[in-house]
């Protein structure tokens, strides 16, 4: 028998890193290997909140699991939902997983500045919904989100909350550190209580913001802790969650706790590393809806400090997790007010996760987003019309690198313009003659350079054939930007991104 179990939420919580979009493949091929490691749950998603989600608790199904157990995520119900009527908690029983976990608000100041409801009203939402849970799915876990804040805020409360839980019938109960900001000595202090208080089974979740999250941990499990959740190598929102790698090694090695066989402890690096080459400033960057739905109404709720005492500054990233909060808090940088019931941000966040599901992605390519957002208001205009282009490839000598060629036919408020370009490769070649085309029409192009380009398989098992995402990043004298294309052709995928470059490009140039 285990002394501590193993929860990994990389597909969920890890995904919600900045740069991090793994593919449908990429999720299912890391769930195999952290079987091979010896993990005891695999958290795949939060169900409905994006497509990928959604099509991975189908495929997960088809893997010959023997040990591992999957986890759908979600939240308690809605102050305004029953139950048995609320939307988020029936898209997690259509999940169809052996194991939910709900995550639930445990401090006063979520409560009254996020929630915005009475105590004893969250207490109710907690209780039923575990007890809505426990009657149809085989186990629940209850994530106590906030807990160590809210303890240290409001110890009372932090602790009915709990009871809350283990009077709905959570078979465990979580204790969350989701800003990752407390000490060893406050975690080991906010368990003792617990003796004898709560008798359901206690995990530990602990995030990386005070780079305490496996001190915390090894704390946790110290005084009874017996399940630890976290992400391989820690990738995770802001700056990341426990190491799943650093932890299980310290709790074999150090302290004698059985967690992973011998066999499985020798695989260490080897998923390590794999989840680096599937993975490829980020210590305020939000990227969860519920993260920026809640920084919105307080900063406090997923910050434990003001980011500026240490010369860094809050940040929104945008994804398929994104929720209509994050649309309204980039339009706002934009200079766009938007409130979170506009058509133009549902249409906006539809688009996103459509894109998103297959293969776009927007965090490093927010030049492309703030476009997105312009052709959802109809004001994206149109620069140019492309009549048709072609790119030639030609290698004449086995010692010579091959000669590439583009040329590019276009029309611009009515005159066609025809153009060709070298360049030391396709691509360059293509937007060489774009540009070359362009510039008689719009001068400030000469300023603009391709400063970066990136290629990314998005299914491997293609081959060859596999979508690819190209990622751009161009610049003139001011700023930087990046723009993204999908396709299975690279030219094609290529073409998208040096596209939405140039017309960022012009419409930056436009704007007041």
């Amino acid at each position: 028998m285990k002394d501590v179990l193993l929860y990994d939420t990389t597909l969920r919580d890890g995904c919600q890193a900045e740069d991090i979009s793994f593919t449908l493949e990429d999720k299912l091929r890391i769930t195999e290997k952290l079987e091979e490691l010896g993990v005891d749950y695999v958290e795949g998603g939060f169900p409905g909140s994006n497509p990928r989600d959604e099509e991975f608790f189908k495929a997960v199904k088809k893997l010959k699991l023997k040990q591992t157990k999957i986890a759908a995520f979600g939240m308690t119900r809605k102050p305004s939902a029953k139950p048995s009527q609320d939307l988020s908690l029936k898209t997690l029983l259509d999940a169809d997983t052996p194991v939910v976990t709900l995550v639930g608000k445990t401090w006063d100041l979520h409560v009254r500045d996020d929630l915005r409801i009475s105590k004893k009203a969250n207490l109710e939402i907690i209780a039923d919904s575990i007890a809505f849970m426990k009657e149809r799915v085989d186990e629940v876990i209850f994530d106590a989100e906030h807990f160590f804040d809210g303890y240290r805020s409001h110890p009372e409360y932090a602790l009915e909350c709990l009871k809350a839980a283990e009077e709905g019938g959570a078979h465990w109960i979580v204790l969350c550190d989701t800003n990752g900001g407390r000490l060893p000595s406050e975690i080991r202090a906010a368990i003792i209580a617990l003796k004898g208080v709560i008798s359901t089974p206690l995990g530990i979740h602990c995030h990386n913001d005070g780079d305490l999250a496996v001190a915390n941990t090894l704390a946790g499990v110290e005084v009874g802790v017996r399940q630890v959740q976290g992400t391989i190598n820690g990738i995770g929102e802001r700056c990341g969650n426990l190491n799943l790698c650093a932890l299980i090694a310290n709790l074999h090695l150090k302290m004698g706790k059985r967690c992973v066989d011998p066999e499985q402890l020798k695989k260490l690096r080897e998923v390590s590393h794999f989840l680096y080459e599937l993975a490829g400033d980020s210590a305020f960057a939000h990227k969860g809806g519920m993260h920026v739905a809640g920084i919105l109404k307080n900063r406090e709720t997923y910050e434990h400090i003001d980011p500026e005492i240490v010369g860094n500054r809050q940040r929104v990233l945008v994804s398929d997790l994104a929720g209509r909060s994050n649309i309204v808090y980039k339009a706002k940088e934009y200079g766009i007010d938007f409130k979170s019931d506009d058509h133009a941000v549902h249409e906006i966040l539809r688009r996103i996760k459509d894109l998103e599901s297959r293969g776009y992605e927007f965090e490093a390519a927010e030049a492309s987003f703030e476009l997105l957002i312009q052709e959802a208001l109809g004001r994206k205009k149109t620069n140019f019309r492309l009549l048709g282009f072609r790119v030639i490839d030609e290698k004449r000598k086995e010692n010579e690198p091959p000669i590439s060629e583009a040329t590019i036919m276009l029309e611009v408020d009515g005159v066609v313009e025809h153009a060709a370009a070298m360049g030391n490769g396709p691509v360059n070649a293509l937007d060489q003659a774009l540009r070359r085309a362009l510039t008689k029409f719009y001068p400030s192009l000469k300023e603009m350079e391709l400063l970066d380009y990136k290629v990314r398989v998005l299914s491997s098992g293609e081959g060859t054939g596999a979508s690819v995402r190209v990622l751009i990043e161009s610049g003139d004298k001011k700023e930087r930007w990046g723009t993204v294309g999908v396709s299975h052709n690279v030219i094609e995928a290529s073409w998208q991104a040096v596209v939405d470059s140039i017309d960022y490009k012009l419409y930056k140039d436009s704007k007041p």
